[in-house]
């Protein structure tokens, strides 16, 4: 059979497994681009987005992609494998579905970022505190011993 072998795959299970597609439509982080039968090997990886392609019959399906890795072996496989797929033949639906995944990706990133600043603060205060001179104790002090013990020796 001539065509593409597309499948899209989730860690639970086989969204699509499909012989004879014409074409497949998918966006990576460069922007969106086609795959045809003949196509050169090919790794990218799939941001939350709809892909499209094209059926045997020529009718036009969509999954809804939570990202995912996508490659192109041997000029006739496609295979994707994604974090979460979502089949659909309404565009717009599908649409506002990975506008939805990627606000809550965006809104996981902030989160992340602020943990992360609140962390990196909190570690800069215990080093304040361990290396603050005059107090008993404090790693200054203790630094300042050693070194005068290892210049009197």
């Amino acid at each position: 059979m001539t065509g593409l072998h597309l499948t899209v795959t989730t860690p639970m299970t086989v969204l699509v497994d499909e012989q004879g597609v014409q074409s497949v439509r998918a966006e990576d982080a460069s922007g969106s681009f086609g795959i045809l039968p003949g196509h050169t090997g090919y790794l990218t990886v799939l941001p939350a987005s709809v892909m499209r392609w094209h059926t045997a019959d020529g009718s036009l399906r969509y999954c809804a992609l939570r990202s995912g890795m996508m490659t192109v072996e041997d000029g006739n496989r496609v295979a994707v494998a994604c974090r979460e797929g979502i089949l659909g033949d309404d565009l717009p639906t599908l649409e506002a579905e990975v506008e939805a995944l990627r606000a809550a990706d965006a809104d996981a990133d902030r989160r992340e970022r602020v943990e992360q600043m609140r962390l990196h603060a909190s570690a800069v205060r215990q080093l304040m505190r361990f290396l603050r001179p005059g107090q008993t104790g404090s790693g200054a002090a203790q630094l300042a011993k050693m070194m005068q013990d290892g210049e009197g020796s």
